[in-house]
């Protein structure tokens, strides 16, 4: 964990970049007071004038610390390896020196100072580097969301000493840059600062020296003569010796004034930014084929598809494979749009890295973003380069990114179908698939070794049916099994059997080989709703489901139902496999079950299931009397009141219904009958059905589930959701 404690600006503490709420003003300020002096001890009395300001003390000062001190601890309890601990008669908090700004201000201080006893050629260099650390450390005024902070002395007193050394860091940092050569990039800043720091002779100088190097002799002297008049009507004295010993040297055009002579021009670097290829990759033949073409004729591609699919591997493996068709170099850039930190990269960050990476150097940068959009796109005309947009989180993060040339290549790899890049740029869409089994078997053959495969093949063939031909499951698997290399698949494939704690099975031990934590982030990013009908889904008995069938489990409005489907589609979470109709990869469809039963309440969980099962039912009793009306019905319970049954103009849409149906409709008994002994209803319901189709083998065994529920105990009473 990365953890940054504030002193240098508002005081406060972040753990990976979320903020750690202190508490009230006080025991911020208490706070402050011990990360200023960590490490130390701080007496008790020390830390009543500290903290609360001449006349504002508590009537009991002592008692305030004492009560003050766990509020504290409890707050900083999330913060690893601190401690708040009593030590004699005060308190001492330990906690590393580096990760509180103020002390890392004074560090990198100390590193500028020795970088001069350094090689002269790399003194400044590493000294400019330091300071320059240092002053972006600061956020603002010392405490400056303590408002009592102005009025305790001690406070008062280290704010100004840090101010000051600000401003010498920052002076000791121009005089580097203007011995570098940087007067021009330096004129703006001086500028700002003489007006505001009017008396301040050394920053003189360096606005002096500026100008004169960026050949405004005339502008050097009037603002020397300026300064000569306010120093004696303001201060009754003259400029010091130094600074009039340099408005003599512009005066007579000093040579030792000019600037240094600037480096010899060298050539813009060539990007070659692509990660390491994968080490082992298989199958993709026809997605190959596809990047081939598409690349050659639009000129980028957005690879879509659910988490742990092979977007990036694919890029990666075809980028490599090209490289010769990109003799200008390779960008590549990770923007972050679904990742364990939650916090997408902006487009203003990742062309500002791009510009780096072409060698612009940072003073050329316009500061506009629009600006820098367009240098961006100036210096990729023409060029023969691939640029590689990974994990993208939609088309406003993409669309600044895009170049402005067709001889450039794009990929673009996101969880998120990128509709809208097709229809406003012509982007070519590619949505990834899961690995075939023969390809599958490949992947895991190239970790674990033909041999290992050939001496389990029953097992190898379970493993691969529970990874579902989802790579980042095979890989997981693969790296498991290479862990203990003497193990039995069998041993992990009996792990893996139980879909209750298959997810638990499949981590390597990070996040990103957590599969678990790979499709937490797809989630993340849905709204209420569609989080709450992903959830269901994964509750929803039968292999797919129509979209009236959802409606009657989600109780969602039809208008709505479409709206938030639609949003799982585009996050590749769901896939419309056929017109109205969705289903989920397996793996997905598990970890939408386990977000069930986290997230929604037992009593939503059984409503859901009862509607589904009313909608099933009733639709089926509707379809057995279009197919056989002069069967005696089995009388049904009312449906739900938000359940309409599937509409059935005739004997041939009954047909054509149960048979588009009949996977569901049998896990709709299973289901019906695990909950309920009523279950048989359906059953009976589709008995015409599976006589017309001979389907005897389904007879039997919808009729033989209500048996066996009767012969075997259930759990509890008879108040799961009624298929009846």
């Amino acid at each position: 964990m990365t953890v940054r404690f504030r002193l240098l600006g508002p005081v406060g503490v972040t753990v990976d970049d979320r903020a750690i709420e202190l508490g009230h003003p006080q025991l911020r300020c208490m706070a402050a007071v011990l990360l200023i002096e960590a490490n130390q001890t701080v007496a008790v009395d020390e830390l009543i004038d500290r903290v609360w300001p001449d006349g504002a003390l508590p009537r009991q000062p002592r008692r305030a610390v004492q009560h003050n001190i766990p509020l504290l601890r409890r707050a900083l309890a999330p913060v690893p390896e601190v401690a708040l601990t009593r030590d004699g008669c005060g308190y001492r908090l330990s906690v590393e020196p580096d990760a509180i700004d103020l002390h890392r201000f004074h560090a990198l201080l100390a590193q500028a100072r020795a970088a001069q006893h350094h090689n002269p050629d790399e003194a400044d260099t590493r000294a400019a580097a330091a300071l320059d650390q240092a002053l972006s450390l600061w956020q603002g005024k010392p405490f400056s969301d303590l408002a009592a902070a102005a009025d305790i002395p001690w406070l008062c007193a280290l704010r100004a000493a840090l101010t000051a050394r600000q401003r010498t860091a920052r002076l000791d940092l121009t005089d580097i840059r203007l011995r570098q050569g940087k007067h021009a990039e330096l004129l703006a800043e001086l500028a700002a600062g003489t007006a505001s720091h009017p008396f301040d002779e050394r920053l003189a100088a360096q606005y002096l020296l500026a100008l004169y190097r960026s050949r405004r002799q005339a502008e050097a002297l009037q603002h020397y003569h300026r300064l000569q008049r306010v120093l004696a009507d303001e201060l009754g004295t003259d400029p010091s010796r130094p600074l009039r010993r340099l408005h003599e040297q512009i005066l007579a055009a000093d040579p030792a004034l000019a600037a240094p002579a600037p480096e010899p021009a060298t050539r813009p670097p060539v990007p070659r930014q692509l990660p390491c290829p994968p080490r082992l990759f298989a199958g993709r033949s026809a997605e190959l084929v596809h990047l081939d073409r598409h690349m050659d004729l639009a000129g980028t591609v957005a690879i879509g598809g659910t988490g742990g699919i092979g977007k990036t591997w694919l890029a990666l493996h075809w980028a490599h494979q090209r490289l010769g068709r990109f003799p200008d170099g390779q960008l590549h850039v990770d923007l972050h749009g679904f990742d364990p930190a939650g916090q997408p990269m902006s487009a203003a960050e990742a062309i500002r890295g791009f510009l780096d990476a072409l060698g612009v150097a940072s003073c050329a940068i316009p500061a506009d973003l629009e600006a820098q959009i367009g240098l961006y796109r100036s210096l990729l005309a023409g060029k023969r380069m691939l640029l590689l947009l990974d994990n993208a989180r939609d088309i406003d993060q993409v669309t600044p990114l895009l170049p402005g040339t067709p001889t450039c290549a794009v990929l673009i790899t996101s969880r998120r179908h990128l509709v809208g890049l097709a229809a406003l740029y012509g982007v070519h869409l590619l949505n990834l698939d899961v690995l075939p089994d023969p390809d599958a078997r490949e992947l895991l053959a190239g970790h674990l070794g033909p041999d290992r495969l050939a001496a389990e093949p029953d097992t190898v063939a379970d493993l691969l049916t529970m990874c579902a031909g989802l790579p980042l499951a095979v890989r997981i698997v693969a790296a498991r099994a290479q862990h203990h290399p003497t193990f039995p698949l069998a041993v992990l494939a009996e792990e893996l059997r139980d879909a209750s704690a298959r997810l638990d099975g499949l981590n390597a031990g990070g996040l990103r080989v957590n599969l678990r934590a790979v499709l937490s982030w797809s989630v993340r990013a849905l709204s209420p709703q569609a989080t709450r009908l992903f959830s269901l889904l994964g509750v929803a008995p039968g292999p797919d489901i129509s979209l009236a069938a959802a409606e009657a489990l989600a109780a969602f409005p039809a208008a709505q139902l479409r709206t938030v489907l639609r949003e799982l589609e585009i996050a590749s979470l769901v896939q419309q496999h056929v017109p109205g109709r969705y289903r989920m990869h397996d793996l997905v469809r598990l970890y939408a079950g386990d977000t069930a039963q986290h997230t929604l309440t037992e009593d939503t969980r059984d409503a859901a299931l009862q509607r589904i099962l009313y909608f099933y039912t009733h639709t089926a009793h509707a379809a057995d009397r279009l197919l056989n009306p002069r069967q005696d019905s089995v009388p049904l319970d009312p449906p739900a009141p938000d359940v309409l049954p599937h509409p059935l103009p005739d004997a041939l849409a009954a047909l054509a219904w149960c048979n588009t149906e009949h996977a569901c409709l049998l896990a709709a008994q299973h289901t019906a009958t695990t909950l309920n002994p009523a279950g048989w209803k359906l059953a009976w319901a589709l008995e015409t059905f599976h006589a017309r189709l001979s389907r005897l083998y389904d007879r039997l065994a919808r009729w033989q589930a209500p048996a066996d529920l009767a012969t075997t105990p259930r759990r509890g009473s008879a108040s799961g959701p009624s298929a009846g």
